[in-house]
Order: structure tokens, then C-alpha cells, then sequence
């Protein structure tokens, strides 16, 4: 469940939780004033979502090592157009041709260009843009000593259990990622990675594509990366998640890995700007030991493919297809959800088919505050949230490299790399498991959420129970340990009886403040309607001192319904946007010595016009 808290007035707590009721990155920071999540604080910036200076374009002959002439006399009529030169590139690991645009272009921009040159080229049989990803994480600037995520009973996954029959000796687990510091707690189960990166300026390494994976640091210069874009230090993103994955475990240093007995292919493919999607596309297929033109055979090919990097949008033909053939030679795909606190369904390459898609839980085992959600995720795992983050390997580095350093991150990025350690486990101890067996035995181990964590997939990842699972399917399940004697139960006691809730139904005319609907018993349930894509109802009612009421909408499936929240002035105090199919929820406490009068609203964001239920309960 994502949860916000809001100091509102000197009198009133509000704490805004948002529920599904059938899943890039956002933190939840204290505001005064609305839920909308600040730009300025997301790993995907607007710029890089909405523009590209490449295109992938697929002809129908695929074959040929170079464009034909009318296919290349097409790509500068229909560039002339637009005011912009195109030009081959490079060639993909499927044949696709990536053409390098003169300068970005913005969605409108580029669906006009892919239009006009789909239009005067008939060989054509798919283009599209080749979109800049990054990676999904969270810094926090804590160092939290303690693993919680390996073993805490309430947010944790099993792993000290699991480790008593596999460690992930002889599985290669892929990190698609910002490349690899050679940590000295990671230095162990590195194997040899390479280096994607084809432009030197998101490169910042003096060269092209290569087989040296290190990480030079992805800082940026302001400007760097696109007009006004702001400055950033090295993040060591995939240092960091290939610790979380394979650390070295038992060596008397730093942290523990999640499959410590595993090898990390470190394959660079994210740089200071972001990376292509044309890049991690040839990564992903090379990872699974597919060919790519002009690289050499990969030797150890992985079983396991990480990618803690994504955008918004459809998930695009070139990714998909990347996945297909990395699923075809046995790789399981494991993405991050995401960190927008938004459906991941729109979010890539989350939403591909086939993906292993992993959202974030706190430590108290709900949803962490940023993590997407959705009905395309298959399971949590721990990421961290505000106080306690995940703790891995990192550098000292602000730009360039420095000593080895260890910190804690938050986000879906992290929780991405401890189901791929899961993965790995499982593989460990059964090597035979296909992707989708992996899926499944993940989807029917994960244990249920402490706490509502709606759209979240089937539950928190839960690392013995998997190679439990994973052993069954081989045949060979290991004894049971001695049973611990149940103790008696004490009585239970009688609960308490439920406090009598009122039906109220919606009273017209209540579309403004000063006409709100007072609502005078609680709990009440109203059910009301919002006739038009434009109406708004209001309900008033007061907050005794030191109590707390919450507030619950609930809309058609079709329907994204807001609440706001206002005081008897008319001062808002919080707006929740709403989300088609979603629940909305809000908890008002009252920290004062006399009662409050609060004004609550209910708004179409977003969908179809329609009914809704508004319980209002102590």
C-alpha cells in the first residue's frame, strides 16, 4: 500500500494511502499541499521519456548488411520533411537498422517523421522509436548495517533457510545495467562482462563497444544529456544491484548476496545520460548467448537476466523480441515494476510478455511508497523505503571511481536483483527449470503480504520456499526438518461488536464548498454519483480531538475518482489524483484539543463519469 504523510494544519495528521481494488521512480516526501509526485525526484525524467535522437527501423529484408538505395533516399525525404537528417547507424543483432537523427525529437515529432517514412517505403515493416531507458533506483543516503531483507520475519525472504540447500554455485546471473565497480566483495563472482554502449557521450569511457564492462561513473555535467538538464554524480547503479544479487558471502566482509555462490555477468548498457533501447535490446540477447553482429560469442551465457532499468510507454517490438529469444534459450527476464507509484502496465520493459516483473515492499511488508503496481507484476520483494533501504556494495566515487564504499538504495531496482538471486537458487538446485516454471514456482511459493499490498503480484518472494518448490520439481525434496511441537492456543477473546454504520445517499446541490453535504454520524457510507466527466461532490464533517477518521472511495472499474481535502476556510490540504480501477484512501488525525470541521471532495481525474462508495469511519 502506498502511504504519504502530510502535516496538514497545527490540528490535523493526514496520512493518504492508495489502494487496487482488482503496479522509473517517485519517493513520498512530507509535502503541505498535494499527492502529485514532484518530476524532480523520479529516476526517468520527462525529457528522457518523451525524447530520442535514433530510431529502430525493421525492413522486411532483413538479410542485407546495408540499406538499399530507395530505402535510403526515403530516410532523407522523409527526414527533409521534418527538418531533421537521418542516417544509418549501426546494424542490431536481428538486422534491424538504428538511424541517428540530427538532433532529438519529441513524441509528436517523431510520430510524424515515422509516419512519413513508413509512408514512402514499402519495405518497411516496422519503425520505432529507440527509446532512452535508465535506471530505477532511489538513492538514500543511509548506511543501514543490517540485511533485513535476507531474514526479517516480516519483511524479509527465508534466504538464511534457503541457503542451507543452494547458494546459486553455477548459475550466471546477467546485470544489464551501468557496469561493474571490481568491488573487492563482489571482485570473487565477477565474470567478464561487455560493454553495449555505442555513443561516446553517453559512454564517458573513451570508446565504443568493447569487453571491458567497468563502471567510469554516469555523473553528468548540467546540459549534458539534454538542454537544462540538471547535474548528477555517479550513481554505481549496477555495482550496487549486482551486490544485492551475488555479494561473496562468508568471506568476513561488507554484505551478503542473495545467491552468494553465483556469477555476475556485468554487461554495460546504461552510461551517463541513460541507454538505448537498441543497446540493451543486442545486451538481453547476447546475455542468453544469442549472436550479435560483430561481438563475440558470450562464453557464459546466463540463465538469469537482470534489468533494474525501464521507461513509460508499450513495451516496443525490439524489446519484446529481445526477451522472445533470450526466453527461447532458457533465460528468465527479470524486470523492475518501476518507481512512479503508478500502473506498471505502462511501463517498459515491465509490460513485455513473458518478463518476470517485480514490484518493492517496505520493510513492514506492504508496498513501498514509489513502487508501480499492476495487474502485470508477478511478485514483491524487499526494496526499501523511507528508513530502511537496501544495503550493498557501492564506490566511493562522486564522478569517477574511488574506494570501495558500501550504502543503502531504495527502489523496485533493488528488489529486482534479490528475485533474480532467488532465481538463481532455484536453478542451483534444479537447472532443468524453464522461465515460466521459474515464474510459476515464484507466483506459488511467494508468501502472503503482512499488509495490503494491492496490485503487488502473488506475494513477497520467498527464497526457501522456492527451492523447496524448486527441488520438488526435480524429485528430489530434501528431509524435513523436526517439527517444532505446536504449543496449546491461548482462548481466543470475543471481538468486539461493530459499530453500526449509516447509509447515506448523495444530495444534490453539494458541487461546491459552501454547499457541502454534512455528513453528521459516523462511520457512513454514501453512495453517490458523478454525473458528467466534470462534476464534483463535497461532504463535511468534523474530527473529534485526538482522533482519526479515514475516508474511502471506491469507483467503477472504469472510472479514476480523486479525493481533496479542505478546511472549513476552504484551504486545500491535499489532493489525491485518482487512477482507473483504483481505491483511494485517507486517514485524517486530529493532534488538537478541539474538534475540526474537514470538507472532502470527490473528483473524476481521469475515466468514465459514474457511481462511487465514500465510507467515512473513526
Amino acid at each position: 500500500m502506498t502511504l504519504r504523510t502530510f502535516l496538514i494544519t497545527p490540528l490535523i495528521l493526514a496520512t493518504a494511502a492508495v489502494a487496487a481494488t482488482p503496479a522509473q521512480a517517485w519517493s513520498a516526501r512530507p509535502q503541505k499541499t498535494s499527492f502529485a509526485p514532484s518530476a524532480s525526484s523520479g529516476t526517468v525524467s520527462a525529457e528522457s521519456l518523451m525524447t530520442t535522437d535514433r530510431l529502430i527501423v525493421k525492413y522486411r529484408d532483413g538479410s542485407t548488411s546495408m540499406m538499399s538505395a530507395r530505402s535510403r533516399n526515403a530516410a532523407t525525404v522523409a527526414g527533409n520533411r521534418q527538418g531533421v537528417q537521418v542516417s544509418a547507424f549501426r546494424r542490431m543483432h536481428n538486422g534491424s537498422q538504428v538511424m541517428q537523427l540530427s538532433r532529438r525529437m519529441n513524441r509528436d515529432e517523431l510520430g510524424t517523421l515515422i509516419q512519413s517514412l513508413r509512408s514512402g517505403d514499402s519495405s518497411i515493416e516496422y519503425v520505432e522509436p529507440d527509446r532512452i531507458l535508465q535506471p530505477m533506483y532511489l538513492p538514500n543516503d543511509a548506511l543501514y548495517p543490517q540485511q533485513w531483507s535476507l531474514s526479517d520475519a516480516t519483511g524479509g525472504i527465508s534466504a538464511p533457510d534457503a541457503w542451507d540447500k543452494a547458494t546459486g554455485t553455477g548459475v550466471v546471473i546477467a546485470v544489464i545495467d551501468t557496469g561493474v565497480r571490481p568491488h573487492a566483495d563482489l571482485a570473487a563472482n565477477l565474470l567478464p562482462g561487455y560493454d553495449f554502449i555505442v555513443n561516446p557521450t553517453f559512454a564517458a569511457d573513451g570508446g565504443g563497444r568493447d569487453a571491458d564492462a567497468a563502471d567510469p561513473g554516469d555523473h553528468a555535467p548540467a546540459g549534458a544529456c539534454s538542454t537544462g538538464s540538471a547535474a548528477r554524480n555517479s550513481s554505481w547503479h549496477g555495482t550496487h544491484v549486482s551486490g544485492l544479487a551475488a555479494a561473496a558471502g562468508g568471506n568476513g566482509i561488507g554484505v551478503t548476496g542473495v545467491a552468494f555462490g553465483a556469477r555476475i555477468l556485468p554487461l554495460r548498457a546504461l552510461g551517463r545520460c541513460g541507454g538505448y533501447t537498441s543497446d540493451i535490446a543486442d545486451a538481453i540477447v547476447w546475455a542468453a548467448g544469442g549472436t550479435v553482429t560483430g561481438l563475440p560469442q558470450n562464453p557464459n551465457p546466463a540463465k538469469v537476466i537482470n534489468l533494474s532499468l525501464g521507461g513509460s510507454g508499450a513495451c516496443d517490438i525490439t524489446s519484446q523480441n529481445a526477451v522472445n529469444a533470450a526466453r527461447a534459450r532458457g533465460a528468465s527476464v527479470i524486470v523492475a515494476a518501476g518507481n512512479s507509484n503508478v500502473a506498471s502496465t505502462g511501463s517498459s520493459p515491465a509490460n513485455c510478455s513473458g518478463v518476470i516483473t517485480v514490484a518493492a515492499t517496505s520493510k513492514a511488508g506492504g508496498k513501498a511508497s514509489y513502487s508501480n503496481f499492476g495487474t502485470n507484476v508477478t511478485v514483491a520483494a524487499p526494496g526499501g523505503d523511507s528508513g530502511a533501504g537496501m544495503a550493498s556494495t557501492l564506490n566511493a566515487g562522486t564522478t569517477t571511481p574511488g574506494a570501495d564504499s558500501y550504502a543503502s538504495y531504495m527502489g523496485t531496482s533493488m528488489a529486482t536483483p534479490v528475485v533474480s538471486g532467488v532465481a538463481a537458487l532455484m536453478l542451483s538446485v534444479n537447472p532443468a527449470l524453464t522461465p515460466d516454471q521459474i515464474a510459476s514456482l515464484l507466483k506459488s511459493t511467494a508468501r502472503a503480504f503482512p499488509v495490503p499490498c494491492d496490485g503487488c503480484g502473488a506475494g513477497i518472494v520467498n527464497a526457501n520456499a522456492a527451492v523447496m518448490a524448486a527441488l520438488a520439481a526435480k524429485g528430489t525434496t530434501p528431509p524435513s526438518p523436526t517439527p517444532t511441537p505446536t504449543p496449546t492456543p491461548a482462548p481466543t477473546p470475543a471481538p468486539a461488536p461493530s459499530p453500526t454504520v449509516t447509509q447515506v445517499r448523495e444530495a444534490e446541490p453539494n458541487n461546491t464548498l459552501a454547499a457541502a453535504q454534512k455528513i453528521s454520524a459516523l462511520p457512513s457510507t454514501i453512495s453517490g454519483s458523478l454525473s458528467t466527466t466534470t462534476d464534483t461532490d463535497y461532504y463535511q464533517f468534523a474530527v473529534a480531538p485526538g482522533k482519526t477518521v479515514t475516508v474511502t472511495l471506491t469507483a467503477g472499474a472504469a472510472s479514476g475518482f480523486g479525493l481533496g481535502v479542505y478546511t472549513s476556510a476552504g484551504q486545500q490540504l491535499l489532493m489525491v489524483r485518482g487512477v482507473i480501477g483504483r481505491q483511494q484512501k485517507v486517514a485524517l488525525t486530529n493532534k488538537g484539543t478541539v474538534a475540526s470541521t474537514l470538507r472532502v471532495r470527490v473528483l473524476r481525474s481521469t475515466g468514465n463519469a459514474g457511481t462511487y462508495s465514500l465510507a467515512i469511519a473513526h
